[in-house]
């Protein structure tokens, strides 16, 4: 009888960990914003520079990561990133709008 039990909960544990691959690799990947992972499946599939290999799985694993999504919302709504990545964006968002705001000076004539 717990033989069964360990079982099937080790099948789901798998499944689980399988499914919504997509979801995961965002969400652990630090992209912002809810549905990561839908939205990086769904833009996978409209790219026309992936094989059809890559994209067959990005179609079968789409239910699977919108699902995901679904259920982390209330952490991508709480969550702030904090990687490296997202805090050299931002800067560079900083800097290229106060070199929109300041314009360069004039070069010495030679």
């Amino acid at each position: 009888m717990m033989k069964n039990v360990l079982i099937k909960l080790t099948a789901c544990s798998v499944m689980v960990l399988l499914c919504g691959c997509s979801s995961v690799m965002s969400h652990t990947g630090g992209k912002e914003g809810t549905y990561p992972g839908t939205r990086a499946s769904a833009a996978m599939i409209s790219d026309d520079e992936t094989n059809w290999g890559t994209k067959s799985l990005a179609i079968l694993d789409l239910p699977f990561t919108a699902v995901m999504d679904t259920l982390l919302v209330p952490w991508d709504l709480f969550r702030t990133d904090s990687s490296v990545r997202s805090r050299v964006e931002a800067s560079e968002k900083q800097n290229l709008a106060t070199n929109a705001v300041i314009p360069p000076g004039a070069m010495p004539a030679p």
